[in-house]
């Protein structure tokens, strides 16, 4: 069973309904033990970071989260918002402290003359190294963002997938042991993205 994690963000639905699309068994839950019990959890998100590192605490998932991520090893996907929450700290909203699993910090992407911003649509995806979450998929496949901020991975062994937005290249997704995590939308970006999905399903 599959926990989405459900702190009031956006896009949950979506997800859940790929996941059940694939044949798999899911559940939106803020439950603590469904979650600790879970075979793989996903924390999905859409929104503002301080705004969901409150609503994460004040349900109390903070500590679900760290046990199932470090402690219990349970495979974990973060997408969009939810890769975002994983750092320390987000340029969005300073002073709010992230959870911390894993090192880097997310920062506003730069303005740029002809660039929009929030960056919405389809982009290609460049693959630095082998990854499970992208195993059978090309280089320059495409995906679909919606997003003003992105990560800036403190130690790039952890970047599965990067992208240019302009000027910048930015990191959008990650690998490390069992935590995984992108910053596009996998529900939302057709077969390349169940594919993604799939293959996070099969670990």
């Amino acid at each position: 069973m599959i926990a989405i994690i459900d702190y009031d963000a956006g896009n949950i639905r979506s997800v859940e309904k790929a996941i059940l699309h694939l044949g798999e068994e899911a559940v939106i839950t803020r439950d603590h033990d469904v979650i600790r019990k879970a075979d793989k959890v996903v924390l999905p998100g859409v929104g503002c970071f301080g705004d969901a590192m409150e609503r994460i605490r004040s349900y109390d998932l903070e500590e679900d989260i760290r046990y199932v991520a470090l402690e219990k090893k349970t495979p974990f996907l973060g997408i969009c918002l939810g890769l975002q929450l994983l750092f320390a700290e987000s340029e969005e909203t300073p002073g709010v402290k992230g959870l911390n699993l894993l090192p880097g910090k997310v920062v506003r992407i730069p303005a740029e003359e002809g660039l929009k911003i929030p960056h919405i649509g389809w982009n290609s995806l460049h693959f630095p190294k082998e990854s499970r979450l992208f195993k059978g998929l090309s280089e320059n496949s495409y995906v679909y963002f919606v997003h003003s901020y992105y990560l800036q991975a403190q130690e790039k062994e952890l970047v599965a997938a990067t992208c240019q937005y302009g000027s910048t290249v930015m990191d959008v997704a990650v690998e490390q042991g069992n935590i995984f995590a992108t910053q596009f939308h996998p529900e939302k970006s057709s077969d390349v993205g169940l594919r993604i999905i799939q293959n996070f399903l099969s670990i």
